[in-house]
């Protein structure tokens, strides 16, 4: 805990000359830019009347207007000049917000609370099945999948629990697992077809399609993989191959079923005879 605290102090005081240098460069950048363009410009009014390109009046005018502009500038940018007075404040205020953070934390926080290591934290949540976000639940099936690494179900279970919680390339890589256990598990290969169209952001790439054509020829009657199926017949342009996934996919839903609906608008009509 002792160390925590000197980490925070020294992160404030870091934070503070990080900001009080940024606006020192700021300030000298100014500077500089004023200085140069007016050397310039003066330089250049000097090297026309050398040339014989502007008379006298014309380069007293001119430099007079010049040196207007240049002192407008330099009142313009003196905002951002920082002083003394201005580094303390700057330096003050960003010790208060120290101080008011570390109050806060010690008002709602718990200092003295010892860190709980992950696995009791998995412990507890396996005493807690019904309450548990998916995170969690795939937390407390990695560890019965570290038991017994050669469970086909709990392997199953860790894709599933692993998809919910957002892992698509954690629950593909279970998936594969339980696949190697058991493959002509008809359900794990659909699954492992959608947890690949999720990690590829949508697209239904060859080995998800794969996936999805092994399932079907282990159960004609995986739902999923012919919906996946027939969505990419469709991005294909194939007509023939999206009616032959979806029609029975169709006649197996309510009529009343929305999904149903928009299976039948999606779907295109039949191609007739040329």
């Amino acid at each position: 805990m002792t160390m925590f605290w000197i980490m925070t102090a020294m992160l404030a005081a870091l934070a503070g000359l990080l900001v009080l240098a940024g606006a020192r460069r700021g300030a000298d950048a100014g500077e500089v830019v004023t200085a140069a363009t007016a050397s310039a410009e003066l330089s250049e009014l000097d090297r026309l009347k050398a040339r014989g390109l502007l008379d006298e009046a014309g380069w007293t005018a001119a430099r007079a207007e010049a040196g207007r502009r240049i002192l407008t500038a330099r009142r313009e940018s003196a905002p951002v000049q920082a002083g003394a007075a201005d580094r303390f404040a700057v330096l003050g205020g960003i010790g208060v917000a120290a101080a008011g953070a570390v109050g806060l934390y010690l008002l709602v926080g718990a200092p003295g609370l010892p860190d709980q290591a992950y696995e009791r934290r998995v412990d507890e949540w396996s005493g807690q099945l019904d309450t548990l976000q998916p995170p969690q639940m795939a937390a407390v099936v990695a560890r019965v999948v570290e038991e017994r690494p050669n469970d086909h179900q709990a392997l199953a279970m860790l894709g599933a629990a692993r998809a919910q919680a957002g892992d698509p390339i954690g629950a593909a890589s279970a998936f594969r697992r339980a696949l190697a256990l058991k493959p002509d598990d008809a359900r794990s290969w659909a699954r492992l077809g959608e947890t690949l169209v999720r990690a590829n952001q949508g697209a239904i790439g060859g080995d998800a399609e794969a996936a999805f054509r092994r399932a079907l020829e282990l159960d004609p009657n995986q739902g999923g993989a012919r919906y996946f199926l027939g969505e990419a017949a469709l991005a294909r342009g194939d007509t023939a191959a999206a009616r032959e996934m979806w029609l029975p996919l169709i006649a197996a839903l309510d009529p009343r079923d929305p999904d149903r609906a928009d299976l039948e608008a999606r779907l295109p009509p039949a191609e007739g005879p040329r």
